[in-house]
């Protein structure tokens, strides 16, 4: 399969990165896939099933390639030796106690988040998503799936409580089934824009890239009716080329968000809260029951509700711990390194006792 760079979302942000031109011709990729240690990339002349280079291998899964990098393989074409700096990336902490970051999407222009008109959509899921979407430098957008599937009134509904979750983030109805449905998710993708679709299993991520590519490039499969719970049909992420122009990354559903490094972005999307708590009668406030609150104050003029300081208030306990934790481990980690590099150096200046 041969695929023009540029059709892939080359650049000048990532050719001018470049120390060689010469490298485009054939050592200049991007990331399809990854699997393990194996990653899928892309060189514009074909698809490649690639390793890693021995300090990749060793460097932190943040430094590791992921799908959507832009990566220089090494002149025999079967590793990779360098990643280019990302202009973004969509991150998490890894699922379970890890207390690793773990890269998902990177070089994201658009992500689209989606959430079905039924008992699946959550107010403070699509917060989650959003703290994390500004946090990598993508634009967000909220996709509502499925809304063929209730009453007109009950879409906008939907739609009205996805506008309140961040002002200024637009809002999208489709039905994934209907193409005529989907200009307006469209008209965000251009020839060099890379999207990533993000969710809950079952939501309609699969069934919207087919959709926009126009035929079926992965599989799909319908929700659970009792606790409308999804099905995991992506099993891996996957970078697509659509025929018309543009790329989407298709990111399994998960189950767990995990949180780190975000203080700025939960301040970009609870601005209203935020701006509120400056008009405190105390600085510490922690908008409870303190006397002059601001905040409390507009949960009992009905400006905000209680649910959306609270998941305020959970958002920032999970990124104050986890940040924490973060740090710790990397100064553990510098301190480990500084070590190896002064017992490697005691060993070159050690004279030989013969």
């Amino acid at each position: 399969m041969s695929t023009n760079l540029f059709e892939l979302g080359l650049v000048p942000y990532f050719i001018q990165q470049l120390n060689d031109p010469d490298l485009m011709t054939e050592r200049l990729a991007r990331v399809m896939a990854v699997q393990r240690s194996k990653s899928s990339v892309m060189n514009g002349a074909s698809e490649l099933t690639v390793d890693l280079s021995p300090d990749l291998i060793q460097a932190s899964n943040e430094a590791r390639p992921t799908v959507g990098d832009w990566v220089v393989l090494d002149a025999s074409l079967t590793r990779i030796e360098q990643v280019l700096e990302r202009k973004s990336l969509f991150k998490r902490l890894g699922a379970g106690s890890g207390t690793d970051l773990q890269p998902i999407a990177a070089n994201i222009d658009v992500l689209f988040i989606v959430s079905s008109c039924n008992d699946e959509f959550k107010e403070s899921r699509l917060e989650r998503y959003l703290t994390l979407c500004i946090e990598a430098g993508a634009t967000p957008v909220i996709v509502l799936s499925k809304a063929d599937l209730v009453a007109e009134a009950d879409a906008d509904d939907f739609i009205e409580r996805a506008r309140k979750v961040q002002a200024d983030v637009a809002v999208e109805k489709v039905n994934a089934l209907d193409p005529a449905t989907l200009d307006n998710v469209r008209a965000w993708i251009s020839n060099t824009t890379t999207v990533a679709l993000v969710g809950s299993s079952g939501v309609g991520k699969s069934t919207l890239l087919n959709s926009l590519a126009g035929n079926t490039v992965v599989a799909t499969g319908a929700i659970r009716e009792d606790d409308k719970k999804g099905r995991h049909t992506t099993t891996h992420r996957q970078l697509h080329v659509l025929p018309g122009g543009g790329l989407v990354i298709d990111v399994p559903g998960m189950r767990e968000l995990r949180v780190a490094d975000i203080a700025d972005s939960i301040g970009t999307v609870f601005a209203d809260i935020e701006r509120l708590a400056s008009q405190c009668q105390f600085s510490d406030c922690h908008h409870e029951s303190e006397p002059g609150c601001a905040v409390q104050q507009a949960i009992i003029d009905e400006q905000i509700d209680a649910r959306r300081l609270s998941s305020y208030n959970k958002l920032q306990r999970e990124d104050a711990l986890a940040t924490t934790t973060l740090a710790q481990k990397r100064a553990q980690g510098r301190e480990f390194a500084k070590m190896v590099k002064t017992v490697k150096r005691f060993k070159q200046n050690r004279k030989p006792d013969y």
